[in-house]
Parts: structure tokens; C-alpha cells; sequence
């Protein structure tokens, strides 16, 4: 036992033996891995903010735009305790943390609990395990997100290493999207009329639109590097309706990680990254100054048939100058530019999403189900409902444009899923009947059926502990064929194959990828195509699964699953805490 307890470790605990119990040794031994309680307070208030020559008063983590981050490392305990002193009902997701056995924590209103009202709290108690890399937390109710999210920075344990060089500097870029005009409004108004909400007016990197914008060249975040040293840029899309391609001019990167999982390292001049997917690359400075400065620019890959905002965001790349080089010279730097794919780039899309492949080493394993329990075939896509009977919508017939998985767009219900699973009181909040294929087969890719009206409902899937799935999901061409980023809550997934077209289950299959596949919590189903996941339900609870654009997440793109509790005491979903919200 003593023998493996390093130098400092072996003085530390001749010591607490000389005052302590021999009994307590292997106590010692567990302390050395475990991890430390970490505390945050996230007040959530308004804050005037100016961007685009505009003010306006937005809803922030202690008047921070962009939000805290969060660093903690793997193994560690985090209570986060949230205090609403805002108009609007609140909840905070932890994106991509696994939750293990602590599904009250996972934030998403009226799925794992109630909202936290204006004056009262909550805390979020939860612990990373078997994680890290960069994640993300996000406001998961309304549009809040909007201006409510910041980055997650999990360190690996103690003593242990990255396994790629350890770079220099670390530094998170974090893609938002503003709006001129309140979000809350803008969705509000739009589910009001039945119509489409109006775009965003910027992208941001770090909260800063960057030199594009009218009088934002003020507002652009700066990149200094030294020569010849390397970078981890830790890249986040926080932005709410839009995937981004992302290029720094005249840089190449290495991508070494994908939703906080290690990948494959490999070399891109572009990074295409989903609402809801972080991305951790290398960037190699220069080994001489440049006499150059560089953009770091992001704009929107859009496949769908609607307007999007086709604005680019920048920011600079700047070597830092010896103490004898002037400050004159450096005004007249000039600015390379950074060449972007065109914004329906489909192809490109499809091989970089093909390049992220597990590292699947002896100590970073991949752990793909082999054998299948339980297959789902669902179709991702629009569609179209009638407007309530006291509502007026803009689209003919009264009709208004709608979203859905197996023709079913989900209803959310007035009181947290996770309760009434918990409780025993599903009966009038959800049934467990969601289909498992789509009710009717036509071509998903070609002709629409003439009849595209969903149903509506507040259905789920069951599964027993420890279900192995497997998922196909098939974007549908219905009002258009649209890359969807669809994200699953309490679990990473492992992103078998992808393809254009109709999932055929009889040729495509040979396709799987079982050694080393992607592990993500976030996966775009390709336009006009399809993607097969699987993953283990070894996570009790209830799950969320929902499109991250956030226009589809309102128009119903979404469901959950039920993970019932396991025999064992450690397959069991933890009673609520004391503070959990009430509807």
C-alpha cells in the first residue's frame, strides 16, 4: 500500500498515521485520486451591454458577458449554487457533463426539473467523472442562452498528462450570436404568429463581433502568441441556430479533441463545429514574427431552406513585438484574411465530421457496444401544425411551421419529467410510447408525402439499465433537407457511419465503424442524410435528446428518454435534493 504512494504522498501519511488509527490507511490510499469540492455562485442579473452601436440590457451570470468559466478537474465535486434576481424563469445545463446517477443536476426546464423562479436558487451538485476536456453550460430554458453560457475547462487528474504536447498557453473561444432586438421577444412574438423568428444581427468570438460589424473594430477579440511556441485553443459553439466553420488565416491546426473525448490528432485548415460541439486544436505559432497579422474568422456552414444570418466573425491573431519594435509599425500591420468554405458546403461537411476518430489506446479505451439490445430508426425534420384555436398564425389554413422526430413534435410538459418518473406519477405528463420507427415509410430524401402534418405529445422511449442502442437517424426532406445537430443528455454516444441519402439497413450496416468511432454528446445528422450512433444506457434517469438549433428545439425537435434504475445500488438515480425548484 505505501509503496505506491509517492515522496510527498508517504510523508503526508506517516503523519496522519502518527496521529490517527493504523485503520485508516486505505482511506489514504483513495484520498490520493480522489478529487476536491469546488464551489461557484452564479447570480443571475441584467447587464447593460453594448454591441453593433446599440445598448441593451441582457440576462448574465454575475454581469459577465460571456460567463464564468468553470475549471475543475476529473474526479472533482462541483456545487454551483444559482440565484435568479432576474424576470425570467431560469435553469443552467451542465452540456456534455455525464451526470451519473445525479440527473437533477442536468439542468433542461420541465425535463430533469422545475425552473428556478425569480428570487430563489438551486444548487447544482454533481461530480465529473471519467471526464475531461473542454465542455461547456448553457441556459436551457427559452432563448436564454442567448447570452447565458460560458466554457467548462475539466484538467485532467493530477500528474496525469495530455496525450499530445503540452502547449504553452491555453486559451478558450467561445462562438456566441447577438442579436440587436431581446431574444426573449423575438421567440416569444414568433410562436406567437406562427412565424419563423428573425435571424441573429453578429456572430461573436468571446462576446466581440469583431472588425465586419459596423463600429465593432473596437469590439474584436486578440490573439497574442509568441513565436514558435504552441497553443491549445479550446473552441466552443455556443451560438443558437448556426454550425461554423472556423479558420485562422494562414495557420494550420491540429484537431486533438472532440466533446471533451480524445481524438486521433490530424490537420486542418478548417474546424466545422455544430451548436453544442466543443473542439480542442493545437496551433503551432510561427517559428520567425510575421510581418502580418492574421484573422481568426467564423461564419455559418447553412443547408436549410430558410434565411440565415450570413455575417462572418473576426478575430486577430497578433505576434508579440520585441521591446525595441516600434508602435507606429504595428497600426500598419496588414491583416490577412481567412478563406471559408461557401456557407452549403455539404461535402466538406461530410469528410471533416469523417476525419474525428476515437484514440482508442490501452488507457484511452473505446467501449462500443457490440451487441445490439434495442434498434430505433427516427426521422429528423420539419413540418407543420395547426395553430391553437385562439391564435392567429401568418402560414395559410392557420398552420404554422413545426419540428419533430417520428413525425412526433414533443409537447413540454408543466412539471419536470424526472419527478413524475421518480415519483411514480407519469400518468397526464408523459407516456412511453414513442415509436420506434417512423408510423409510415416514403422516400425521406426525395418527394415529401403530400400529407406533412406531425402529431403532438409529450412521448418517451423506456429502457431497462444497461439497454445497449442502437440509433439511425434520418433526415427527412419535408420544407427542405437541413443538417441537424441533434444532442444527447447523461451520455456520450459513439458515431458509427454517416451517409447521403436514405439509410439503407441492409448495405449500410457493413459501413460501422466499431474500432475507433467518434465519441460525442452532439452529432449533426448530415442534410439529406443519416447517422447511426450507438451508446449504453447505463445512466438512470430521464434524458433529453433535442436538436441544437435552437428555432427547432421551439418548434418541437425533441424527446427523452427513460433509463429505469438498474438492481445494483450504484445503478439507482439519487433522490431529489431539499432545494430542488417546484413548478
Amino acid at each position: 500500500m505505501v509503496s505506491v504512494l509517492t515522496s510527498s504522498a508517504l510523508f503526508k501519511a506517516l503523519l496522519f498515521l502518527s496521529l490517527c488509527s493504523v485503520w485508516l490507511l486505505p482511506d489514504l490510499a483513495l484520498a490520493k485520486h480522489a478529487g476536491i469540492t469546488r464551489h461557484y455562485k452564479f447570480n443571475i442579473k441584467m447587464q447593460n451591454v453594448t454591441r453593433l452601436c446599440q445598448t441593451k440590457s441582457i440576462v448574465t451570470v454575475n454581469g459577465q458577458f460571456p460567463g464564468p468559466r468553470i475549471i475543475a478537474r476529473e474526479g472533482d465535486r462541483l456545487l454551483i449554487k444559482v440565484v435568479n434576481h432576474v424576470q425570467y424563469n431560469v435553469t443552467i445545463h451542465w452540456h456534455g457533463i455525464r451526470q451519473l446517477r445525479s440527473g437533477w443536476a442536468d439542468g433542461p426546464a420541465y425535463v430533469t426539473q422545475c425552473p428556478i423562479q425569480t428570487g430563489q436558487s438551486y444548487v447544482y451538485n454533481f461530480t465529473i467523472t471519467g471526464q475531461r476536456g473542454t465542455l461547456f453550460w448553457h441556459a436551457h430554458i427559452s432563448w436564454l442562452r442567448a447570452t447565458l453560457y460560458g466554457p467548462i475547462v475539466i484538467l485532467p487528474k493530477r500528474h496525469a498528462s495530455y496525450p499530445f504536447p503540452q502547449p504553452f498557453k491555453e486559451f478558450p473561444i467561445v462562438f456566441g450570436e447577438w442579436w440587436k432586438a431581446d431574444t426573449e421577444t423575438i421567440i416569444n412574438q414568433a410562436m406567437a404568429t406562427g412565424g419563423a423568428p428573425n435571424i441573429s444581427d453578429a456572430f461573436t468570438i468571446n462576446g466581440l463581433p469583431g472588425p465586419s460589424y459596423n463600429c465593432s473594430a473596437k469590439e474584436t477579440f486578440k490573439l497574442k502568441v509568441k513565436t514558435g511556441k504552441t497553443y491549445l485553443l479550446r473552441l466552443v459553439n455556443a451560438a443558437l441556430n448556426d454550425e461554423l466553420f472556423f479558420r485562422v488565416a494562414n495557420h494550420t491546426l491540429t484537431v486533438v479533441e472532440a466533446d471533451a473525448v480524445y481524438v486521433k490528432p490530424f490537420k486542418t485548415d478548417i474546424v466545422l463545429i455544430t451548436p453544442g460541439q466543443t473542439t480542442n486544436v493545437l496551433l503551432k505559432a510561427k517559428s520567425k514574427t510575421p510581418n502580418a497579422k492574421f484573422a481568426m474568422s467564423a461564419r455559418p456552414y447553412a443547408t436549410g431552406p430558410a434565411t440565415f444570418d450570413n455575417t462572418t466573425t473576426i478575430g486577430i491573431l497578433e505576434y508579440k513585438k520585441s521591446a525595441s519594435a516600434s508602435s507606429s509599425n504595428n497600426m500598419n500591420i496588414p491583416l490577412l484574411k481567412a478563406k471559408l468554405p461557401q456557407f452549403n458546403d455539404s461535402t466538406y461537411a461530410m469528410k471533416f465530421n469523417q476525419k474525428i476518430r476515437s484514440l482508442a489506446t490501452r488507457k484511452f479505451q473505446v467501449k462500443v457496444p457490440k451487441k445490439v439490445d434495442r434498434r430505433f430508426f427516427f426521422t429528423v425534420g420539419l413540418g407543420i401544425l395547426p395553430c391553437s384555436k385562439n391564435q392567429t398564425c401568418q402560414g395559410p389554413n392557420n398552420i404554422r411551421p413545426a419540428a419533430g422526430i417520428n413525425n412526433v413534435s414533443f409537447v413540454q410538459p408543466n412539471t419536470a419529467l424526472l419527478q413524475a418518473h421518480f415519483f411514480n406519477r407519469s400518468k397526464g405528463v408523459y407516456t412511453t410510447n414513442f415509436p420506434t420507427n417512423p408510423p409510415f415509410k416514403f422516400n425521406y430524401t426525395g418527394t415529401p408525402p403530400k400529407n406533412i402534418m406531425l402529431d403532438s405529445g409529450t412521448k418517451l422511449v423506456s429502457l431497462n439499465y444497461n439497454t445497449s442502442v442502437e440509433l439511425v437517424m434520418q433526415d427527412t426532406g419535408i420544407l427542405g433537407a437541413e443538417s441537424h445537430p441533434l444532442h444527447l443528455h447523461g451520455f456520450n454516444f459513439f458515431v458509427l457511419a454517416q451517409g447521403i441519402g436514405n439509410f439503407d439497413p441492409k448495405r449500410d450496416p457493413a459501413k460501422f465503424n466499431l474500432v475507433d468511432p467518434a465519441e460525442r454528446n452532439t452529432v449533426g445528422v448530415p442534410s439529406g442524410g443519416w447517422v447511426a450512433i450507438r451508446f449504453l444506457a447505463d445512466n438512470p434517469g430521464v434524458w433529453f435528446m433535442h436538436c441544437h438549433l435552437e428555432v427547432h428545439t421551439s418548434w418541437g425537435l425533441k424527446m427523452a428518454w427513460v433509463v429505469n434504475d438498474g438492481k445494483g445500488p450504484k445503478q439507482k438515480l439519487m433522490p431529489p435534493p431539499a432545494d430542488l425548484p417546484k413548478c
